[in-house]
């Protein structure tokens, strides 16, 4: 399954040692890696290592977060938005299986599980001298092991059905690759083998990161990094306990308090402030940027206004109290000019505006650290699992819920329960998480589908039943992503999704 191989596999220098002469190069298969030679001290097992981070930081922020994002229902498209990212706006048949949105994100994951089974099973060849050189490696064989969950659980969340305990040892998951093969024509796992195989890799992480403390800003793995995706993963799984148990273990450490001002939530999306980061990508300026979220602004240095591409409906952009922190950080009145037409304070996404110390000119590159994972999210995966152990657990929910409310400047909720408490943690959800890849998922999880919001003004957007008025009820099959057409071309292994 060519997809499944890497388009832009990293030239790490170990492997430059088979170049030495034509006679050794013979010894070894052109398709496969010659692992005891790319992997025999621990700089090599470094170099690999280095090769690990590059890859997650290309595969975060823009299209790895923006597609699910601009499918559901908070955005309207804006009649300068060029059909960017239109065809998941538009669902039906404009949205097909070989659309970019998922070729990119499938074989992007893909490409880099090939280095991480790899790094996997080369880290076995590499012979250690020291206690220093035993704990360098565990350290690298936690953030290999790590990774490969964290894919899986990105392809898992797109490609397959919700984790349903009564269906998900039956209904197909993604095809689970553990080692490097070429020639490999893998069928898709079920749910639950792959979901099993993402909490083994969770494990064994854990294992070999347990002496590596969190740290609020980490750009490496920690055992918190660990724990933060395990919380998410078993949230996905209905593991209600869990979860809980995950995520409150990051809660109570304290190392990552929330922001309770206007300028600390403003500096952390603006200025990168790292303190309710439990993982965040590392970004040089010029030399190592990452992916960008740079379609909800557009602005233009020529005239001073924002061109955007999808702006918020009038739905999202209200539920923010005024008071709410967020809708000052997270929302910007702009002016912008839309097909030539100005609108002197239009709401805008700005979540996502660009560092300063990170541009490379006189106007924003939308360059940011990516935020894989904070805090709040724990509180709210703490707050939903309790809520949905129920009980007494339904105070422990309230009480996470009320202590990410508070921070952010509303006030506490009372004496809520059932569907009304779950009712306000997706909603508290929705506010802190918004543009930052997990609404369509959570859609999905819940069986919950929508009807696209109020526009800001019908003049600066598509209209019509597949753009402003879009309604999806729950489950519809394009929830689930079609597996790429190249893939189910070249893999007769492989069984498409329903509706594509």
């Amino acid at each position: 399954m060519k997809k499944l191989l890497i388009k832009n596999m990293i030239a790490f220098a170990a492997i430059l040692s088979l170049g030495s002469c034509d006679k050794k190069l013979d010894l070894y298969p052109y398709d496969s890696i010659e692992l005891s030679q790319s992997f025999q001290t621990v700089k090599d097992a470094a170099t690999w290592n280095t090769g690990l981070y590059a890859d997650l930081r290309g595969r975060v922020y823009g299209s790895y977060n923006i597609s699910q994002d601009v499918q559901v229902d908070q955005l309207n498209a804006t009649l300068d938005f060029g059909n960017r990212n239109g065809n998941p706006h538009r669902w039906g048949t404009s949205f097909l299986a070989d659309d970019g949105a998922l070729s990119g994100a499938w074989s992007g994951y893909y490409g880099a599980l090939r280095n991480i089974n790899t790094c996997i099973a080369g880290f076995e060849k590499v012979k250690t001298n020291n206690a220093t050189e035993i704990a360098t490696l565990a350290k690298y064989k936690g953030d290999a092991y790590l990774a490969r969950a964290y894919y899986y659980s990105e392809l898992i969340l797109r490609f397959a059905k919700p984790f349903e305990p009564a269906t998900a040892a039956t209904d197909l998951g993604v095809p689970l690759v553990l080692e490097f093969d070429i020639n490999a024509r893998p069928a898709r796992s079920t749910v639950k083998k792959v979901y099993d195989q993402i909490i083994a890799d969770i494990n064994t992480a854990k294992l070999n990161l347990a002496s590596t403390a969190g740290t609020a800003g980490a750009t490496k793995f920690t055992i918190d990094v660990a724990l933060a995706l395990e919380a998410r993963v078993r949230l996905h799984m209905q593991d209600w306990a869990g979860a809980m148990t995950a995520a409150n273990t990051i809660i109570t450490g304290g190392k990552y308090p929330l922001l309770n001002t206007l300028t600390n939530l403003n500096n952390m999306w603006t200025n990168d402030l790292a303190t309710e980061v439990i993982y965040q990508c590392a970004v040089v300026k010029q030399t190592e940027q990452a992916n960008t979220n740079s379609i909800y602004l557009g602005f233009n240095g020529a005239t001073g206004k924002y061109v955007p591409d999808f702006i918020p409906t009038v739905d999202f952009v209200n539920l923010y109290d005024a008071a709410d922190l967020r809708k000052q950080v997270y929302l910007k009145q702009l002016p912008c000019i839309i097909q030539g037409v100005n609108f002197p304070t239009m709401w805008c996404v700005n979540k996502f505006p660009g560092n300063p110390a990170l541009f490379t000119s006189t106007y924003t590159n939308y360059q940011h650290a990516p935020k894989v994972f904070r805090s709040a999210e724990q509180y709210l995966i703490y707050a939903e699992a309790a809520a949905k152990v129920g009980g007494a657990s339904e105070a422990l929910a309230l009480t996470a819920l009320n202590t990410l409310r508070t921070a952010r400047g509303l006030t506490a909720l009372s004496g809520l329960t059932g569907s009304a408490l779950m009712t306000e943690i997706r909603n508290e959800r929705t506010r802190e998480l918004a543009f930052e890849g997990f609404r369509l998922f959570d859609l999905k999880r819940w069986h919950l589908g929508f009807t696209r919001g109020t526009a800001q003004d019908l003049g600066a957007i598509n209209v019509g039943s597949n753009y402003n008025t879009i309604s999806i009820v729950a489950d519809a099959n394009q929830f689930v992503w079609g597996i790429p057409t190249y893939d189910i071309n070249i893999n007769t292994n492989l069984v498409q999704n329903p509706g594509w």
